[in-house]
């Protein structure tokens, strides 16, 4: 595995020239566009890593698997999805145009970012202190790491520079479908897209989703089979942005991007995968990223669409 793992590294890394590092946020534009890291965390809890697998990024989109598995949690699968929708999109992750023609004025699915705000509304703790305390706990249970914490610096410019999230946020509260406090409920979302990581991390949590919720590092049970399900499902037709039908017929495999340039995979019942390649596509996924994961998918056979 290793040595599968050092050859895909060697190979995709390569493909990062073909990318740009994301740089409407100002501080992810300083992300190292050479730095590559790949980690595989099998359900046994074997480790494998390759590269700059401790290379630290921030989750960005990443980060909505937490919410909203912490809101099916809390919540239950009906009244997220009442809120919210399952469907996949061809729009950009960051559109309001689909959200503003179609009636109900509901999000399409809870991977897109408004999706994402209105789970994080769903979430039952009062005020923002509490929602982001229950987010960093279930983040750290799904990472098995009591050190995961949010970089200050980039939270600040996403705050800063988050005209289009506002927008899409005041337009979801004009129309009833979003309740609360706005600035209150962009302030947790603005935080948890800034927890940093590393490919590591990002094995284990996709093991602890391959493993039904099982984390196979600390051995505890941290969410239910039944929303670790309900987030792969998800993953497969929502978590790679309008590039999701294009990955699943390509790659085959349960996964969710971020624009700070990681990939979480999850293979049921066998493996987690993490990757970081900053430089992105026109989607927004890591291009090297992509890379990997589709060889990973053919030499490893782990294909499960």
């Amino acid at each position: 595995m290793k040595d599968i793992l050092e050859e895909i590294s060697r190979r995709s890394r390569l493909k990062a020239t073909e990318g740009t590092v994301a740089s409407y946020i100002p501080e992810l534009a300083k992300a190292d566009p050479e730095a590559f890291g790949l980690a595989v965390t099998e359900c046994d809890g074997s480790q494998y890593l390759s590269g700059n697998w401790d290379y630290t990024f921030t989750l960005q989109s990443i980060s909505k698997i937490v919410t909203l598995a912490l809101a099916l949690e809390e919540r239950g699968p009906e009244r997220v999805f009442s809120s919210v929708g399952s469907s996949p999109t061809a729009d950009p992750f960051n559109s309001i145009m689909r959200l503003e023609m179609d009636a109900p004025h509901r999000p399409n699915n809870p991977l897109i970012n408004s999706g994402a705000i209105v789970v994080v509304s769903l979430l039952p703790e009062e005020g923002r202190e509490r929602k982001v305390d229950a987010i960093m706990d279930l983040c750290r249970k799904l990472m098995a790491n009591d050190s995961i914490d949010i970089d200050d610096r980039v939270y600040r410019s996403e705050k800063n520079t988050s005209d289009r999230n506002r927008s899409l946020a005041y337009f979801l509260r004009s129309v009833g479908s979003l309740n609360g406090d706005v600035e209150d409920i962009l302030d947790v979302y603005f935080r948890q897209c800034s927890i940093k990581t590393c490919a590591k991390d990002l094995s284990i949590m996709g093991a602890t989703f391959a493993c039904d919720g099982l984390n196979p590092i600390s051995g505890k049970q941290i969410i239910s089979p039944a929303t670790a399900r309900t987030v792969r499902a998800i993953m497969t037709t929502c978590g790679m942005y309008d590039g999701s039908g294009e990955f699943a017929v390509k790659v085959g495999i349960p996964a969710k991007s971020g624009v700070g340039g990681g990939i979480l995979g999850t293979v049921p019942g066998r493996m987690g995968i993490g990757v970081v390649s900053p430089p992105l596509d026109e989607k927004g996924n890591s291009v090297a990223g992509l890379a990997a994961m589709k060889e990973i998918s053919e030499k490893l056979r782990c294909r499960v669409l």
